[in-house]
This record gives C-alpha cells, structure tokens and sequence, in this order.
C-alpha cells in the first residue's frame, strides 16, 4: 500500500514536532517584539545604562545585557535576522547550484567534466577562511552576507542536481521534447527541474541551517551581523565575553541557535522520507 507524501511527513513524529516548534519559533519572532515594546517600549537597540545585568524582572522578563537592552527582544530580533540571513542565502545558493547542475548534467560530455572539476577546485578550498578574507575587505553589511554565504553553498546542490539530470535527461518525454524542436533552456526550465524538485527540495532544507551557523560563526567573529542589529551569532559573542559572570546571557541565543539547528534537520529528513518513493510503499 502507497500513502501520500503529507501522510509520510505527519506520520514522522520527530519531523512533525520539529515543523511545529520551528513554526513557534518563527511566529513569536514575527509578533513578539511589537508586544513587548507596548510592554516595555524597548526596542533592540534601546539602551539603558543604569540598568545593566538586570536579572529578570517584570519590564524585561529576561534581564538586560552589558549595554542594558532587553534581552529577550534582542534574542527574538536576532532568531529573526538568523532565519532570514539563512533562508535568503540558501535561495541564492538553489538558484546558483540548479542552474549550474543542470547545465552540466544536460549537456555532459567535455561541458559536464570541466564545470564539475571547477566545482572540486572550489570544495578544496577552506570556504570560512575565504570569507573571513572577503569580510575583511568589502564593507559589510547584510546583503554582502547573504550574497557571501549563498555563492559559497551551492556545491552540494550542484552536485545533486546534476545528479538527477543525467537520469532524467534521456526519459521518452525529453526525447519528445527534442523532437517538437524545445530549445534546451526550455526542457530544463518545463521538463527537467520539475522533475527534479524533490531532491532540490530536500537540499534546500538541509542548506538552511548550514548557512544559520555559518553567518553565526562569522558574526561571533565580529564579521557578519553589525551592531546594534542583533543575530544569534553577536549575542553568543556578547554572552561569552561575560560567561563566567552571567552564563545566563550566553544561555538563551545557544539554546535557540541549537534547537533551531536540531529542528531544521529533523525537517530535512522528514521531508526526505516523504519525497522518497521508496519510503512510501507498506
């Protein structure tokens, strides 16, 4: 017996549980800091030198920062910078890996061999070195971070999209295809990647949390985020430059940048269960 791709999504529970928290997540992100600035009337960057290290109190339910800004609303504008850095940069890389995977799987031969050889060349590459050089040169700002991260991870789904194109490439609806004369930018664009959107999906997902911890590495450098704008990254930083003194500043962006990282690769894989054939059959 077949069951269809929802009812093998719903019925992996860790998948589903993931799904609904990461929705939590992304929900009070979006309305939670209008809510607490009718609270409190903080906004992220709001400082308040006189109540530096605050505890938790009723204003500022998790405490205050080195700077005395509200920790809670930072860490939900930082969630939201985080998911929006990597969804964005994880866009460019789909769009730049489909294009290029298609174009070397469809055409094969000679054009196959040199693009995916380049594509090894750069994999070679310490790709975290190369852009610490490039943050260090260019001015930076967010759209250079997204552009940054999303040209540097679209290897992997180059390679699966090529991957999917050699299969599909010779299938009797291509060959038809060819025959009414389509030129090979159209077959790709209606033939082939709908075809191929379920692994295209999958890595998609998987690139996501890949690119979140990446642009918190660099801004835990000081490279990615700038001030006063917040990310989980700069508030790792923050906290650990006071750990020792008040763990509990680390504490809330490392739970959240965790969860986040756990719950998007749960979805992965329930989303790679479900888009499998083969994982659907009883």
């Amino acid at each position: 017996m077949r069951v269809s791709r929802w009812e093998a999504f719903f019925a992996n529970w860790p998948a589903f549980v993931a799904a609904g928290l990461l929705s939590l997540f992304v929900l009070t992100a979006l309305i939670g800091p209008p809510l607490l600035f009718l609270h409190n009337h903080c906004g992220y960057a709001t400082q308040d030198l006189t109540a530096r290290l605050q505890p938790p109190t009723w204003k500022h339910l998790f405490g205050t920062d080195t700077l005395g800004r509200d920790i809670l609303i930072r860490l939900l504008y930082g969630f939201r910078i985080s998911m929006f850095v990597g969804l964005v940069a994880s866009l460019i890389a789909v769009v730049i890996g489909a294009v290029y995977g298609s174009v070397a799987g469809y055409f094969g031969g000679s054009t196959d061999y040199i693009m995916m050889r380049l594509v090894d060349v750069i994999y070679a590459f310490p790709i975290l070195i190369l852009l610490v050089i490039v943050f260090s040169l260019f001015e930076r700002n967010l759209a250079l971070l997204m552009l940054s991260l999303g040209g540097v991870s679209w290897l992997g789904i180059a390679r699966i999209v090529r991957g999917q194109v050699l299969m599909l490439r010779n299938e009797g609806f291509i060959d038809a295809a060819r025959l009414l004369r389509a030129s090979p930018a159209a077959i790709l664009r209606r033939h082939i990647l709908p075809n191929a959107a379920g692994p295209l999906l999958i890595s998609a997902t998987f690139t996501v949390p890949g690119v979140i911890l990446s642009e918190a590495f660099l801004s835990y450098l000081g490279l990615g985020v700038q001030p006063p704008l917040p990310s989980l990254g700069t508030m790792v930083n923050d906290g650990a430059q006071v750990l020792a003194l008040y763990p509990r500043l680390l504490l809330g962006p490392a739970v959240l940048l965790i969860l986040s990282m756990v719950c998007l690769n749960l979805l992965g894989d329930g989303l790679r269960d479900a888009l499998d054939p083969r994982s659907r059959k009883g």
